[in-house]
């Protein structure tokens, strides 16, 4: 367990952990599941941002602002980049082969700032809503932890790799069905739809999935479930 918790904290978080002794689909699997523990202060956090900044009477807004970039920081950005290039990657081209070799490409195009724009300010405008009270920046914090689980639902045993080599490959196929579906329930009904609807998506486009769209899972969970939970 030592292995998979050290996986998860290094691959989600900027955390300085020891590497894992070993990385298999086992630990990997395990390090999946623990994903949304792994990442308690990114939660923790977001939640001392917006509580900070409402203290000090600073604007929602901008706190919001504030709370995505230190969120980013805390997970090196890697999810933001596999959003942008996931993107670029179902816009470039028809061909599977086409795409994944954009997607691998690193650089971002107009799909791809596009589509780190349109989440970003999703993200943004709800953080800004729930920012404005205790409950709301504790709730902010707690669906942060949660939006990992799209990981559940990305690294389900139904899901193929789009690649066979990569980074995205060890963690493929490693979450039994009944834990992914779980995953999508703890998301939300909104959160986990979306969250199978891009993995679907790019199953179709791909052939499977790859880091990138793990990282891209995350990133629409969060701005999905957000957004729902800013309405009550």
């Amino acid at each position: 367990m030592s292995d998979a918790w050290r996986l998860a904290v290094g691959t989600l978080t900027a955390l300085p952990v020891r590497s894992p002794g070993r990385v298999d689909p086992t630990v990997a699997g395990r390090a999946m599941l623990l994903a949304p523990l792994a990442v308690l202060p990114l939660g923790a956090l977001v939640t001392a941002v917006l509580l900070l900044g409402d203290l000090a009477g600073l604007p929602p807004l901008a706190v919001a602002f504030v709370a995505v970039g230190a969120l980013a920081a805390g997970s090196r950005a890697l999810h933001w980049d596999g959003l942008s290039d996931v993107a670029d990657g179902l816009t470039a081209s028809y061909d599977a082969a086409r795409s994944l070799a954009v997607m691998k490409s690193g650089t971002s195009g107009p799909a791809g700032v596009v589509a780190t724009v349109v989440v970003l300010g999703i993200q943004v405008a709800a953080l800004a809503a729930l920012g404005t009270s205790t409950r709301g920046a504790l709730l902010a914090g707690l669906l942060v932890c949660l939006s990992r689980c799209a990981l559940w639902i990305a690294c389900c045993s139904r899901v193929p790799a789009a690649r066979t080599d990569g980074l995205g490959l060890v963690y493929t196929r490693t979450v039994p069905l009944p834990l992914a579906v779980l995953g999508g329930l703890l998301l939300s009904v909104a959160g986990g739809v979306a969250v199978v609807l891009l993995v679907r998506r790019t199953v179709a486009r791909f052939g499977g999935v790859t880091g990138d769209v793990l990282g891209a899972s995350i990133e629409v969970a969060l701005a999905v479930t957000l957004l729902g939970w800013s309405w009550v």
